[in-house]
């Protein structure tokens, strides 16, 4: 039997049935094919799947669907305006190449947004101990505290 939820996804109102037991990364993914929230670890250790609920990151695969009613969540995919131009720290990430495989990305994306509303990102070391719940098996950090600092900055309009 499905429980009912009511939630904006990436700005749109999205009503569906989902199983008590339904994780919310399983509902991004399988139900609505937002394939860009990543399945890393299953275990809230990699940070692959974070996605921001009512404004702040949260890793998708360790809570339930259910306990996304009446939330608001944006996705990776909710970041890119509809003209296509990139959010500044996706922006920063591409031009830093704060990347590798890719396969974090979406989740270090989330997660540098969410430290740069919300948290101390004035130093590398805040940058790399904002991150510590994200991790990236390809590269050696660098460009991707550059691209947090250069997303910083562009996000705050300095």
């Amino acid at each position: 039997m499905g429980i009912p939820i009511k939630l904006a996804i990436n700005g749109r109102t999205v009503s569906r049935e989902v199983a008590p037991d339904q994780l919310l990364v399983q509902f991004l993914r399988e139900d609505l094919a937002l394939t860009g929230t990543h399945v890393g670890c299953d275990t809230a250790q990699c940070g692959a799947c974070t996605v921001h609920l009512d404004g702040r990151a949260v890793k998708a695969c360790s809570m339930l669907a259910v306990q996304a009613d009446g939330a608001a969540v944006t996705t990776i995919e909710g970041l890119t305006g509809a003209d296509g131009v990139l959010h500044p720290m996706q922006a920063a990430f591409k031009e830093c190449h704060g990347l590798q495989c890719g396969f974090c990305t979406p989740g270090m994306v989330m997660s540098a947004i969410d430290l740069v509303q919300h948290h101390d990102c004035s130093s590398e070391t805040a940058i790399r101990e904002g991150l510590e719940g994200n991790i990236c098996r390809c590269t050696g950090y660098q460009n991707i505290v550059r691209a947090v600092q250069v997303g910083a900055q562009a996000m705050k309009g300095v």
